[in-house]
């Protein structure tokens, strides 16, 4: 698919079959998400891809904007250990939020390209997902994101275009 039509196309998607997604498909999906760009290079991103429904419920319950059931979700998570011995505090402290996003953008492209939908969800228990994945101390979970094959083609909400773009400067006058 071309890049811009994807773009443009992809929407956040609520409701899902109960179809399951083969796990060449998973593989994909997080090799895309490999390849976004991280800070330094440090790639301590970490995924965890949870399929098993009673799991799925579990963390619906600790994630009120988790739509669905999705048959799947990705948790993205970060290496706050290894981004502080690699980046030091800015790794640690604001780099793992702008890989994570950049890894989630490139998951959603690749899951849209292969006609999955998505929903990124930052509204989620902190500590209650690091209990339900058994995640050490040192793995901070960033993002989920549900996936599956879509029961609706959302429209695209208005994008604001006016009053977005400065040249030079930001200039409001």
């Amino acid at each position: 698919m071309e890049t811009n039509r994807a773009i443009h196309e992809r929407r956040s998607v609520r409701r899902y079959a109960t179809t399951p997604i083969e796990e060449e498909v998973i593989v994909r999906l997080i090799d895309a998400a490999t390849w976004a760009p991280s800070g330094g290079n440090a790639q301590t991103w970490r995924f965890v891809v949870i399929r098993d429904a009673e799991r799925v419920r579990s963390l619906r319950m600790v994630s009120p904007g988790l739509p669905g059931p999705p048959p799947c979700v990705v948790a993205i998570c970060q290496d706050v250990k290894a981004a502080s011995q690699r980046g030091e505090r800015l790794a640690a402290e604001r780099l793992i939020y702008f890989d994570s996003a950049m890894a989630a953008q490139n998951l959603l492209l690749a899951a849209h390209d292969l006609g999955l939908g998505s929903c990124v969800v930052a509204s989620f228990h902190s500590e209650a997902v690091r209990m339900l994945l058994r995640l050490p101390d040192h793995i901070e979970p960033i993002l989920l994101v549900s996936l599956g094959w879509p029961l609706e083609e959302p429209e695209a909400p208005p994008r604001m275009q006016e009053g977005v773009i400065f040249h030079e400067r930001y200039d409001t006058e």
